[in-house]
């Protein structure tokens, strides 16, 4: 089978996991300093564990092949007094400056976990590790992690991918770990382009992902290879345990959960180039992990979380860095693409939810609707019988919705203000001012303005303004096969007869073309 089929993600939603090797490694004090000092990288396997390290592979002996100056790498960038220690990453970099790079951690993993045993026979993986001004310490215990707690021949390459951190050397240093190459990328990607950067760059049939500031605990690895290796069109993810961002205490999470999302499409706990990969037109953060996990169950994976694998992550309250546009704007759009193009005629549920992203554009999605087609992929309503049935439908969001389509002419609001025009212009299918509903209160509403006539006579121009319970003026129903857009009080019916840039309403007749008015959708 080809390199193209056999690609696949290990995704964790908000992180992904890493991958490993079977080396040492341990601090040991330099000459005259009982601090400690430098990570020593031991390569052979012989007898007894080096001071401070996690033992993930008893009865070896250690032979030091290199040795990584750790102090030197973390002074560079240590909090100086007086200054605010979460200014920098959003979490207490002090507490995290003073902990070994091998620490020890609790194994979160439950009894019968820690009681099996692992084929050595697995498929190796690339490891890729996207960061923007992380801070060293965390970056460097995210890697150690993962060349200390996992089987050497099982890793081909750890891929640090610096997103144009404001220093290089945070990265480029760490280049001299054996297995590790950076790549430094020549403007600000984001953390979604960035890892398509990575996985474009690796070597592996399997790709694994993971945040720049995690822990991976005792055998994390391997359950997640066995789940692959036994199935390539798995897509597999570790219980995510918590690394406190105050005190980094390592908090074992619970294992009876599972991952879903609401119809707001935020992620709650409750095949990579064959499935093509993250959409690349998404920017920054936010929204890739419900895209993607979406585009696994639908276009013929399955998505896992492996109670087996534990990885601590430490959990923010906010960014550290900056989104171009505000992080609510970034976010808002990144989500729109993934809703648009795989919840089919459900989405109006999202925009029910979240009303003010019927005006976020989403791009051009042409590429991601030819992948959908491409891969077969099933329906939104097939996600919900088979896969995710706890997420209920809600009633639908009013009698009809979408756009209000007349010929290849739309109703638009874009004038958002009281006695401002409704026209007729072009559909661009953006949804935004162009978005209706007929809710079941029987007003046309376009997010807080409605259709509005201010006096029920024939010809009178029809208008937007602020929605008002049992506003006669403002109430109309489908009528005549819903071809026809009628005032519920009165025989007035929309209409574009004075011309297609100004919206009237006239004596309802059917046969009058003009009157034809067609909703996207009708519940």
């Amino acid at each position: 089978m080809s390199r193209r089929f056999l690609r696949k993600w290990i995704l964790l939603f908000l992180f992904i996991g890493t991958a490993v090797t079977f080396f040492w490694i341990s601090l040991t004090p330099a000459e005259g300093d009982g601090e400690k000092k430098s990570v020593h990288m031991d390569k052979k396997r012989t007898g007894g564990e080096p001071d401070g390290a996690v033992e993930a592979f008893p009865g070896s002996f250690r032979e030091t092949v290199f040795v990584f100056d750790e102090k030197k790498y973390l002074e560079k960038t240590l909090v100086k007094a007086g200054e605010d220690a979460y200014k920098r990453n959003k979490f207490n970099q002090v507490e995290s400056d003073k902990l070994a790079s091998n620490r020890q951690i609790p194994d979160s993993r439950n009894h019968q976990c820690q009681a099996k045993t692992w084929p050595s026979k697995l498929p190796s993986t690339t490891v890729i590790i996207t960061f923007h001004n992380e801070a060293r310490s965390t970056l460097l215990r995210t890697v150690v992690s993962v060349l200390n707690r996992s089987p050497s021949h099982l890793i081909d390459e750890i891929i640090l991918i610096d997103d144009f951190s404001d220093e290089s050397e945070t990265g480029s240093e760490l280049a001299r770990i054996e297995k590790v190459k950076v790549l430094r990328n020549e403007q600000r990607e984001g953390l979604i382009r960035s890892r398509i950067i990575g996985a474009k760059a690796a070597k592996s049939k399997v790709l694994t992902f993971l945040d720049s500031h995690c822990e991976c605990n005792a055998h994390w690895l391997e359950p997640l290879l066995q789940r692959i290796d036994e199935d390539e069109s798995r897509v597999v993810c570790p219980i995510i345990d918590v690394i406190s961002m105050d005190n980094f205490n390592y908090i074992a999470a619970i294992e009876d959960l599972y991952g879903g999302f609401g119809w707001d499409m935020v992620f709650r706990w409750d095949h990579f180039e064959k499935i093509g990969f993250y959409d690349p037109e998404m920017n920054v953060w936010g929204g890739e992990n419900i895209e993607i996990s979406l585009r696994v169950w639908l276009c013929g994976g399955t998505l896992e979380i492996v109670p087996c694998s534990r990885v601590g992550h430490v959990f923010r309250k906010q960014h550290p860095y900056s989104f171009p546009g505000g992080s609510g704007n970034v976010f808002a759009r990144n989500t729109v693409r993934a809703v648009e193009v795989w919840l089919d005629d459900y989405r109006e549920y999202y925009y029910q939810s979240v009303p003010s992203s019927r005006f976020v554009q989403a791009g051009n999605l042409t590429a991601r609707f030819q992948l959908k087609k491409r891969l077969e992929c099933k329906t939104f309503q097939w996600f919900l019988e088979n896969v995710y049935p706890r997420l209920k439908v809600p009633n639908p969001p009013g009698l009809a919705s979408g756009e209000i389509r007349h010929g290849l002419y739309c109703l638009d609001a874009k004038s958002q203000s009281n006695g401002g025009a409704v026209e007729l212009i072009t559909c661009h299918g953006n949804k935004g001012a162009q978005d209706w509903v007929l809710s079941k209160e029987n007003r046309i509403r376009n997010n807080d303005f409605c259709l509005t006539v201010p006096k029920p006579v024939p010809g009178e121009p029809v208008v937007l303004n602020h929605c008002k319970p049992e506003a006669t003026e403002q109430q109309f129903e489908l009528s005549h096969h819903k071809k026809l857009i009628k005032m519920q009080q009165y025989d007035l019916c929309l209409d574009s007869s004075e011309g297609n840039q100004q919206l009237v309403v006239n004596r309802c007749d059917f046969n009058v073309l003009s009157q034809h008015f067609k909703f996207s959708r009708i519940y």
